[in-house]
């Protein structure tokens, strides 16, 4: 063949490649994907990013270092399974049908996966669901059976295969996510909502964690020994960590010697034997001496308050290690292969959490601990964003957000508002007040019903039903919620005014029934 036959062959077929190349290029959908990471029971307090007192979190921090830092971000029901109710809706609990964790979750109902879905995302669900009805709106799923379990947890998947995975659940479920990435086409976009088990309780760390913060004395909170004066709904709670932590469930003390028999020490006993040799071997390595010297020890009192506080903080923390770990595997992961830069990476906490503060342990109040919860938000990189927000935003806003970044329209029934314009600066205020009702009593922390409302300064509350009790909190004098003002005479116009606004926002958000649930 001529030599002129050859070039001319060469320059055809580099043309066809070129147009190939540009033409699957035009294919490819340019949309950012959603990745959306959720503890549950996660502290904003116990994120660096946000407070360095009890841990570093480093490879967390690199999404408020590379993003977005939420100064003020807000839950609607301080409670697991209604929190992530709210957060595939848009919409409040008494709207969503999941106003407690004894309720169903209707899946029949638009949520946000699934108007992703019907827009070509390509949408996954991994880790824990706990909303009781097989999850919906997803073209894949793999999640934990109820609460799930830290070691060698059972899931389920989309095809209700039952499965028993060996190891620990936060790296379990951060293989499985990487796993279902790694069979992603880049011709279509995706949305995976990757949500952890991690830190709920009973905080029963990765054994590769075990022996780290040694040595670290755990400042207790000022308010630790708070007395609840003024404030009658906290004096009726059973959440205490002095009063309520349980020594075995909680705090690991299974003596072989069975001296400490407390009330959840079967339910313990159960949840330990799910370890297999080896890890119960390293288990018992290292919690056997602490249960000994702690038997030698005899603590009471103020003591024993203030040895529970240690013991909690540590196994908490350490929950909160393997959290930050296996974020930055997913971080890598993205930027190794490129996906980095055009994908929403979003963190929060489906509540908050009490690290002693008022001497309690969970969530549930409308307290600051626990409605406030952390969220940090790394944009795609061709989308311009500020690096803080200090405006009120709540976890309803979180669907309309992804709707939008998505090129959506936000359905009107949402009751939440996109974020974009915030975080853009082309909006400076998206509210002047929160809205939060609570509805899971009576329960085993006994925290009564209650609802109120938040704004810069202040914090109005009603607790309703067997109690007929409201508290006011000036936030700007009294951060901690010591000093309940209600009923005093130079309220009384701020009060009204508070109630005011309360009323309003209940008829805009139609929760005006309070038989409802």
């Amino acid at each position: 063949m001529k030599l002129s036959n050859l070039i001319l062959i060469s320059l055809y077929l580099f043309c066809v490649a070129c147009q190939t190349e540009s033409t699957d290029e035009s294919k490819r959908d340019a949309r950012p994907n959603i990745l959306f990471i959720m503890t549950d029971d996660h502290s904003y307090q116990t994120l660096s990013a946000y407070d360095t007192t009890y841990i570093r979190t480093p490879n967390l921090d690199r999404i408020a270092k590379d993003g977005i830092l939420f100064h003020n971000s807000f839950v609607t029901n301080s409670i697991c399974g209604p929190s992530r109710a709210v957060m595939i809706t848009g919409k409040f609990s008494h709207k969503n049908g999941f106003p407690h964790n004894s309720s169903r979750f209707d899946g029949s109902q638009p949520t946000m996966p699934k108007y992703l879905r019907e827009a070509g995302y390509k949408t996954a669900l991994i880790g824990k669901w706990h909303l009781k009805s097989k999850p919906t709106g997803f073209d894949y799923s793999d999640v934990l059976i109820g609460q799930g379990n830290y070691y060698n947890p059972v899931f389920i998947n989309n095809e209700n295969d039952t499965v028993l995975n060996d190891g620990y659940v936060t790296n379990i479920i951060t293989d499985k996510a990487i796993n279902w990435l790694d069979g992603q086409s880049s011709d279509q976009p995706f949305c995976l909502l990757l949500h952890h088990k991690a830190t709920h309780r009973i905080w029963k760390p990765d054994t590769s964690l075990l022996h780290t913060m040694e040595g670290i004395k755990f400042e207790v909170p000022e308010t630790y020994f708070d007395n609840y004066e003024n404030r009658l709904a906290a004096q009726s709670q059973k959440m205490s960590i002095i009063e309520d932590m349980d020594l075995v469930y909680d705090l690991k003390m299974l003596d072989a010697e069975g001296d400490l028999q407390t009330k959840y020490r079967k339910s313990y006993e159960n949840m330990i034997n799910r370890l297999n040799p080896e890890q119960r071997a390293v288990w018992d390595e290292y919690y056997n001496p602490i249960i000994e010297k702690f038997k030698a020890a005899n603590l009471s009192g103020k003591e024993l308050a203030l040895w529970k506080y240690q013991r909690y903080m540590e196994d908490y923390l350490k929950c909160v290690r393997s959290v930050d770990d296996n974020v930055g595997r997913i971080l890598d992961y993205l930027e190794e292969k490129g996906l980095a830069d055009n994908t929403l990476i979003v963190y929060t906490s489906d509540q908050g959490f009490y690290m002693g503060e008022h001497g309690w342990f969970d969530k549930r109040f409308m307290y600051e601990e626990s409605m406030r919860t952390p969220l940090l938000m790394k944009f795609p990189k061709n989308i311009n964003t500020v690096k803080e927000v200090s405006e009120m935003v709540q976890n309803i806003d979180y669907a309309p957000t992804f709707l939008d970044l998505a090129g959506l329209p936000v359905p009107g029934d949402m009751q939440g508002e996109s974020l974009l314009p915030l975080v853009q600066g082309k909006e400076e205020n998206l509210r002047d007040a929160l809205y939060y009702h609570y509805y899971e009593y009576p329960n085993e922390h006994m925290v009564k019903r209650h609802y109120g409302i938040r704004t810069d300064q202040y914090k109005l509350i009603h607790f309703y039903e067997d109690i007929d009790s409201w508290e006011l909190y000036d936030l700007n004098s009294d951060p901690q919620e010591m000093k309940n003002l209600y009923g005093q005479a130079d309220m009384a116009d701020i009060t009204e005014d508070l109630k005011a606004q309360l009323n309003e926002l209940q008829i805009k958000y139609e929760d005006t029934d309070r038989s409802t649930y």
